[in-house]
């Protein structure tokens, strides 16, 4: 059985909670029951927060940009720390899951590695690229796991392109765009200085750089356009160079869109034998499929919309990251789609792309 503790619990931390847990209404205290685990050979077994009302498993000052607002839970079954070094210094925690702001992560990722912890971070690995290094670097000489927590690759939609373009049923992919687009956030006032999480361009567009590095891997160069705000990324469009000259990937990322349009996300992929699409977000306050994953074939006219694997939660796709996880501590062997080294190449991108666009130029992935 492996232990997690989660570390942070604002936004990301309960949806780390709600994605690993079973939970139940008791109509007596009105506060949420555990009632078991929804991963296999892994469980919470205790949180870390300074917040005294946060601790005592009062949850409703949570709120995210999707899923439900937090509630009431009873979290007496679970350890709780006020001091995250408690947490570390547990014999009993095999995973720590980082849920803290970016500018943290170092810090406590870097303790719980020393403790001899494996490390769950949240995406992005850092703001800081030689931040991004040095953690990577320190699991290495400790031996022991640090995955980063790009939940992405673990929604239905994009892990059925991610099994397309790797496996051979439709051939070589050819080519590929992507789309991730927001307006400025109003529901967290810490989101609403793009400047705290590392611009749109890591907070936001580095799913992006993750998901395409994983599939075609990293890009030797970027050439990019868009615009820069003190020197972070406000939008970007995007093309990667790779070796292979007849590969055209690109994308599109960033926070300019009209405040009608909170959240749209999206992907094109050309495949020798298929064309793939998807294309959904959130407008004017509604969720809208506008193209749900569809499946072209060079074998006639019909489309299909391939059945997703999944659950149906607002969380699974958490619950689906977490279980990879935990297999990746049991086997000993780090998933790729967690993989510390894949987030951190991930964050040379989106520098590489700033630079591009301060410089008008082709930078080099480095």
């Amino acid at each position: 059985m492996v232990r997690i503790g989660i570390v942070g619990i604002g936004f990301m931390g309960m949806t780390h909670f709600e994605g690993a847990t079973h939970l139940k209404d008791d109509a007596k205290s009105g506060r949420r029951r555990i009632t078991g685990s929804k991963l296999k050979n892994g469980k919470v077994t205790a949180i870390a927060t300074r917040d005294a009302k946060k601790l005592d498993g009062d949850w409703r000052s949570i709120q995210g940009n999707f899923g439900p607002p937090g509630g009431l839970n009873d979290l007496s079954p679970l350890k709780q720390y006020t001091d995250y070094r408690e947490l570390l210094a547990d014999p009993e925690i095999d995973l720590v899951d980082i849920c803290l702001p970016p500018d943290m992560h170092e810090q406590v990722a870097v303790e719980a590695i020393r403790a001899g912890k494996h490390v769950l971070v949240e995406k992005p690995i850092s703001i800081e690229l030689k931040s991004a290094v040095r953690m990577v670097s320190e699991a290495e000489k400790a031996g022991v796991q640090i995955m980063v927590a790009h939940v992405l690759p673990f929604f239905p939609e994009f892990a059925f392109a991610a099994e397309a373009v790797k496996g051979d049923q439709y051939g070589k992919l050819l080519a590929g765009h992507f789309r991730r687009v927001i307006a400025t956030p109003d529901w967290s006032t810490g989101m609403g200085d793009f400047r705290k999480v590392g611009g749109w361009g890591i907070d936001l567009h580095i799913h992006d750089n993750h998901f395409i590095s994983s599939i075609c891997g990293v890009p030797k160069q970027v050439f990019s356009r868009g615009t820069l705000v003190d020197g972070f990324v406000n939008h970007v469009h995007t093309s990667y160079v790779y070796d292979d000259p007849d590969l055209a990937i690109t994308a599109v990322s960033g926070g300019i869109a009209a405040r009608g349009l909170e959240f749209a996300h999206g992907y094109e992929l050309f495949l020798e034998d298929a064309t793939i699409a998807f294309s959904a977000g959130t407008y004017a306050g509604q969720w809208v499929v506008d193209r749900p994953l569809t499946l072209i074939t060079n074998k006639g006219k019909k489309v299909k919309e391939p059945k997703l694997k999944g659950g149906t939660e607002w969380c699974s796709a958490f619950t689906a990251e977490l279980q990879a996880a935990v297999d990746g501590v049991q086997s000993g062997t780090t998933p790729e789609m967690l993989s510390g080294a894949l987030a951190r190449d991930a964050l040379k991108v989106c520098y590489a792309e700033a630079k591009s666009i301060s410089t008008g130029r082709a930078v080099k992935v480095s």
